[in-house]
């Protein structure tokens, strides 16, 4: 009974997802009803680790907007970074004035992202901040859309949705439909229903003011969730956020399966530290899985396996309309016999976002901790020892009969966010 539950309200889920996308889509772009005298001067973060796939691409899309006075700022947090010849070579083609290189080594918490940015606000001349990630690809009026709602003084942030593209591999295409077909879903539905309030860090606008009155990017250096924090915290204040329909590109670069996998499971470790309920729900919105497991408690039956024709069918009509007409994505729509494993496969990272304690990205390991917070893993591992010999040196001392004159050795801890 529990499996026919879940596949009923997973397949009115999927049509409820697509008919928040339809009438999302089929209103006018209404930005503001604010309008600056003159545009306000920008300045774009772009925090950059490695070479990834269409960087140079990514990069020159961010200095060519249409906008009349903007600031590029390039950042990485290593000397060595192999990306950095190719930010030089952004720099020479566009002007020192329009784009700004930032190397640095800040390390205020264990997120690397809030680190990044700390390094390359320092060289960021104006008030408005756009902050842009490195696998997005921008049109030229991105900036004038993003930054236009900020004219109303009452916005505190606003944020665009983004859409995966050039998905190559069979685990680059698991990603794209990852975000294709449920997180894009997931956020119109929250859209138009008002289910949650979120913040999209890889493409969000706000003003400096209202960064240092949350604290800083400092105060969110130690978060697993970054851009739902400050997102919060926005909010707290009584400032209103901006969601607009409007879609940047992200570029899908895993190069291995592994990567793909971390970076799912971190997803959902992401939402379950800022909303453990809404992560718990969303099993009982997945049909396909449940569907096939009453095929198995049926013995297969006739009715079992009608229930799972009819399960898939919804799915894919749902997710197939959305990729053609709302997103425009071919790549989805060809990968699209992959979902249904892709639904299957997805109650693995949902499990253990529930049980695994560290989180990896971008060769680090990061311990979850309360609240939606992370510590640095090598530290935490480090303190585990450290306490571990420092039990065995207590118990040492107390079988001894032995007086111990020797030193005793302090626990040097680092500390951290």
């Amino acid at each position: 009974m529990l499996c026919l539950v879940s596949v009923v309200c997973g397949s009115i889920y999927a049509v409820l997802g697509l008919a928040s996308v339809i009438r999302l889509s089929s209103r006018p772009l209404i930005i503001s009803q604010h309008n600056f005298f003159e545009w306000p001067s920008v300045s774009i973060l772009k925090p950059i680790c490695g070479l990834e796939k269409n960087l140079r691409t990514n990069l020159r899309s961010t200095c060519t907007q249409d906008y009349p006075d903007f600031q590029v700022v390039l950042s990485v947090q290593h000397p060595g970074d192999p990306a950095i010849p190719l930010l030089y070579a952004i720099q020479r083609e566009f002007g020192r004035k329009r784009v700004t290189v930032s190397i640095g080594n800040t390390r205020i918490g264990p997120n690397g992202k809030i680190n990044n940015l700390i390094g390359g606000l320092k060289h960021a001349r104006h008030d408005i901040l756009v902050i842009s990630d490195s696998d997005i690809q921008l049109r030229p009026d991105y900036l004038k859309t993003i930054v236009r709602p900020l004219a109303n003084p009452n916005v505190g942030y606003v944020c665009t949705l983004y859409k995966a593209v050039r998905a190559q591999t069979w685990w680059e295409k698991m990603e794209l439909l990852t975000i294709n077909t449920e997180l894009i879903p997931n956020m119109m539905f929250a859209l138009v229903t008002g289910a949650s309030r979120f913040c999209v860090g890889a493409s969000t606008a706000l003003r400096r003011s209202t960064l240092t009155a949350i604290g800083g990017f400092e105060y969110l250096a130690d978060y697993l969730a970054e851009d739902y924090e400050m997102g919060r915290r926005i909010c707290h204040r009584g400032q209103r956020m901006v969601i607009l329909p409007y879609l940047v590109e992200t570029v899908v670069d895993l190069h291995t399966p592994r990567t793909w996998w971390n970076h799912w499971v971190r997803m959902d470790q992401s939402l379950r530290a800022v909303r453990p309920m809404a992560l718990f729900a969303t099993v009982f919105v997945k049909p396909i899985p449940f569907a096939c497991l009453y095929v198995l408690l049926s013995g297969g039956s006739r009715v079992g396996w009608v229930i799972l024709g009819l399960t898939v069918a919804i799915r894919l009509m749902t997710t197939g309309i959305i990729l053609k007409y709302w997103l425009h994505d071919r790549e989805g729509l060809r990968s699209l016999w992959l979902l249904p494993i892709r639904d299957i496969a997805a109650l693995a990272p949902w499990a253990l976002a529930y049980i695994q304690r560290t989180t990896n990205w971008r060769h680090s390991t990061c311990m979850l901790t309360a609240n939606g917070r992370i510590a640095a893993g090598e530290v935490i591992e480090n303190d585990r020892q450290q306490n571990i010999l420092t039990k065995a040196h207590l118990m040492v001392q107390t079988l001894t009969t032995k007086p111990n004159h020797g030193r005793s050795r302090d626990a040097q801890r680092q500390n951290y966010i």
